[in-house]
C-alpha cells in the first residue's frame, strides 16, 4: 500500500511549519513541499530588519486576539491549542532559543533571522519532508474519483496527492487556486504601511520621534479609528508603531478612500485638553517676557515644538505675553487635535502583510480543513487574517500551520 501523499504549496513560514508538523505526526506519509522561487523562507530572512520577530510575549488567547484587525474571532480557539508559549517551546526543542525585548517582541538570541531559517530547513529535512524549490504551481484540480488532487506545475508536470495544504502567503496564484476550488476570496489589500503627508515643513523634521501620541483617522462619515503609541516623523510623512497599527485597522477603508484621509494628532495624550489649556496659561503667566519658541513648557522635542507653534500662527519672535486668547486656543488645538492630510501610503519594509484572503467561515478552525473540499487545508497569510506589527503575523502563521499539519497527519495516521 502506497504511503499517504501530502503536498504543501508555499515554502514560507506557514508552509514549512505545517509540513514539519505533518511529517512528525505521521512519519509514514510522504510530505512534499513546493516553493515557486529558488529561495525558500525569503520573507522570514528579511523580516524584523533581518532579526525575525518570531512572536510576541502575550500568552492569554483573549488578549492575544486583540492584535488582529481581521481573524480575531476565528483565532480565539486556535490560540488555546497553539500560542506564543508553544512557539517558544517548539524552537527551544529544536535548539533555537528566543529572547523577549522590553516591548514584548520575541527574537532569536542570535539576533539574526538566519537562525530561524536554518532551523526550519533542518527540521523539515530531519522529518523527511521533500523540498522542491523553483517549482511554481499553476493550478489544482480536485479529483472526484478518489478525493485527491492533481497539481499542475508550470513545467507541465502533474503531481498527484491525497491531501493538500495551501500555504501560499499573499501570492496571487494561491488565491486563484483557492477560488478555483470553490472558496471565496476577500479582496487582498495592503496592511501595515506608513502615511505620506504632503507637508515639507513636517518632513524637514525627519528622524524626530515622540514616545506616545494619540492618532485618530477620519474618512468622510466613516467611524473614526484610534491608536496610541510611539510616532516617528520621516522624510515622506509619518511612521512608527502607532501609524502602523492604525494602518492595519484602517486597511480597508483607507484602500477604499485611495489613501486620502484626515489624521488628527494629539501630541499630549496623557493630558486632558482642558489641562493642556491650563498648563499653557500657566506658562504664559510665568514666562510672559520669554520667547515662545524657546520656552515650551511641554514635553516635546524642541524642533517639533517650533513647528507646532508655527502651525498655530506664532512666529519665532513672539513672546508669551503678546499672544491673544484666540492664538492660545489655536495652540491648544494644534497640540491636542492637529489636522494632517494623508495623501497616500508608504511602505513598511520590515513587514509585508496583506489584508484579505480565503474567507474564514469556510474553514474548520480546529483542523484548518476546508468545509467545502475534503482534504484541502489552509495556513498562514493566504487566509483573511492579519495582525498588527510585533510578531503577531508570524504567530498566526505558526498556529494555523501547526493545527493544519497535525490534523492532516493524525486524521489518517491510523488508517
Amino acid at each position: 500500500m502506497l504511503p499517504l501523499q501530502i503536498v504543501v504549496i508555499g515554502g514560507g513560514a506557514a508552509g514549512f511549519f505545517g509540513a514539519i508538523a505533518c511529517a512528525k505526526v505521521n512519519p509514514d506519509a510522504q510530505v512534499t513541499l513546493l516553493e515557486a522561487s529558488r529561495q525558500p523562507l525569503a520573507k522570514v530572512l528579511i523580516s524584523g530588519g533581518g532579526r525575525c520577530n518570531v512572536t510576541h510575549a502575550c500568552f492569554d488567547p483573549g488578549e492575544l486576539v486583540q492584535n488582529y484587525p481581521r481573524g480575531a474571532k476565528a483565532l480565539r480557539g486556535a490560540f488555546t491549542r497553539f500560542q506564543p508559549q508553544d512557539t517558544v517551546a517548539w524552537f527551544a526543542n529544536h535548539g533555537v532559543y528566543l529572547k523577549t525585548e522590553a516591548d514584548g517582541r520575541i527574537f532569536p538570541v542570535t539576533n539574526t533571522s538566519e537562525t530561524i531559517v536554518e532551523c526550519l530547513i533542518k527540521a523539515a529535512a530531519t522529518s523527511g519532508v521533500k523540498l522542491r524549490i523553483a517549482t511554481p504551481v499553476t493550478s489544482v484540480k480536485h479529483t472526484s474519483q478518489d478525493g485527491g488532487f492533481n497539481i499542475l506545475l508550470k513545467s507541465g508536470e502533474i503531481i498527484k496527492c491525497d491531501r493538500l495544504l495551501l500555504a501560499s502567503g499573499s501570492n496571487l496564484v494561491g488565491y486563484k487556486i483557492a477560488r478555483e476550488l470553490g472558496h471565496k476570496i476577500e479582496p487582498p489589500v495592503p496592511s501595515l504601511f506608513t502615511f505620506n503627508i504632503l507637508d515639507q515643513k513636517l518632513r524637514d523634521l525627519a528622524g524626530i520621534s515622540v514616545d506616545s501620541v494619540q492618532l485618530r483617522l477620519s474618512i468622510g462619515t466613516k467611524s473614526q479609528l484610534q491608536q496610541t503609541g510611539p510616532l516617528l516623523i520621516t522624510h515622506w510623512g509619518l511612521s512608527g508603531p502607532a501609524v502602523l497599527k492604525l494602518s492595519a485597522w484602517g486597511a480597508r477603508i483607507l484602500h477604499e478612500s485611495r489613501y486620502q484621509a484626515t489624521l488628527l494628532i494629539n501630541w499630549l495624550p496623557h493630558l486632558p485638553q482642558e489641562q493642556v489649556r491650563q498648563q499653557i496659561l500657566a506658562i504664559k503667566n510665568e514666562w510672559a517676557k520669554k520667547a515662545i519658541a524657546l520656552h515650551r513648557g511641554v514635553d516635546l522635542p524642541h524642533r517639533l515644538w517650533q513647528y507646532i507653534i508655527a502651525r498655530a500662527g506664532i512666529s519665532i519672535e513672539d513672546r508669551w505675553a503678546g499672544i491673544s486668547n484666540k492664538t492660545l486656543n489655536q495652540l491648544v488645538q494644534e497640540l491636542t487635535q492637529g489636522e494632517y492630510l494623508i495623501s497616500g501610503k508608504g511602505v513598511f519594509k520590515e513587514e509585508f502583510v496583506t489584508c484579505g484572503g480565503v474567507n474564514l467561515k469556510e474553514l474548520n478552525f480546529k483542523t484548518m480543513e476546508s468545509k467545502l473540499v475534503p482534504g484541502l487545508y489552509f495556513a498562514g497569510e493566504v487566509l483573511d487574517i492579519d495582525g498588527v506589527t510585533g510578531g503577531f503575523n508570524f504567530q498566526s502563521a505558526w498556529t494555523t500551520a501547526y493545527l493544519a499539519g497535525n490534523s492532516i497527519g493524525t486524521k489518517y495516521y491510523s488508517s
